[in-house]
């Protein structure tokens, strides 16, 4: 059957079947390789995109579900500022061991950052919770995190810690 995907800002028609993974579509399909298969249960987070800017696990969602919902993969999060300052911590403490896991972590925290932009510790660590990386660079996950969140990573934010003021 036919599939029109909005991904990375642009549209795309795919003949797939309905029950197919999004996973697979990106991968197979269009060439997106920079998601990655992990588990295909929806419990490592390595193949984690954005479906209308929610982080979701494309191993587990039918294609024939996606309807109109806007795609972002890791090979356009760069393309937006919360994705762009994510990766340059990533970099700048060189986050990466064997980097599998990592597309996956950094659509989970551009996600989480976009909903909180100035995350404590420990909502870092519950939204970041299904993300496994067998290498255990958890904390300089989350120091990227803070980072890009301009949170000083042994500290307060920056803001005088008023980050949560309402």
């Amino acid at each position: 059957m036919g599939y029109r995907l909005h991904v990375n800002g642009q549209v795309h028609t795919v003949e797939v079947p309905g029950e197919m993974p999004l996973l697979w579509v990106l991968r197979e399909s269009l060439g997106l390789v920079g998601t990655k298969f992990g588990c295909g249960q929806a419990l490592c987070g390595a193949c984690t995109v954005h479906v209308d800017g929610v982080a979701q696990r494309s191993c587990s969602v039918p294609v024939s579900t996606i309807g109109d919902a806007k795609i972002t993969t890791i090979e356009h999060i760069g393309e937006t500022p919360i994705g762009a300052r994510l990766q340059q911590a990533w970099l700048e403490i060189d986050v990466m061991q064997c980097g599998y896991c990592q597309a996956g972590q950094v659509m989970n925290a551009a996600s989480l950052l976009a909903a909180t932009p100035k995350p404590t510790r420990e909502e870092i660590r519950d939204a970041m919770a299904g993300n496994i990386c067998r290498c255990a660079c958890y904390n300089r996950i989350e120091t990227a995190i803070r980072m890009a969140a301009g949170i000083d990573p042994a500290g307060e934010a920056h803001d005088g810690g008023k980050s949560h003021a309402t």
